[in-house]
């Protein structure tokens, strides 16, 4: 099912808070992928000395993006603020990365992701994520990594 999200604030939903918030905003939502988008700044801790975005910023923004989809399974349809429940992520495992490219300051990131497999245990999901990550249309990071996002 696709959500509207055109009110949506995504960092309500994050456990993450500035600096360490990789997602700007959700392009899209469904139960089982994701889009965002991410411009990359001078602040942002992931940045190099080169002004370039390092290759764990990259796989940070990949993993905050998939956390939305997962996550959401722990929120009401009608909470748009986040307010009913907290959430934590965890990286449990990146089982393939391929990074062809760092994007650089001012760059804007957009990342897909898509829900592989996933096991419910009520209060904790683990899940297998696929994501590409491209800048101007181009490909820079294919990636599948395991999550664990649980209630706190």
């Amino acid at each position: 099912m696709k959500r509207d999200i055109k009110n949506f604030d995504v960092h309500n939903f994050l456990p993450h808070r500035a600096p360490m918030l990789m997602v700007d905003k959700l392009l899209s939502l469904t139960d089982d992928s994701v889009s965002s988008s991410f411009r990359i700044t001078t602040s942002c801790p992931f940045v190099n000395t080169n002004h370039f975005l390092s290759e764990s910023g990259l796989i940070e923004n990949n993993a905050q993006t998939c956390s939305a989809i997962v996550g959401q399974k722990f929120f009401d349809d009608s909470d748009l603020e986040g307010k009913g429940n907290k959430v934590v992520g965890f990286i449990s495992a990146i089982k393939k990365t391929k990074i062809y490219t760092l994007p650089k300051v001012l760059d804007t990131i957009i990342t897909k992701a898509s829900l592989i497999s996933k096991f419910d245990m009520g209060d904790y999901v683990m899940c297998t994520m696929e994501t590409s990550t491209f800048n101007n249309e181009d490909l820079i990071v294919d990636c599948t990594m395991n999550l664990i996002i649980r209630e706190v």
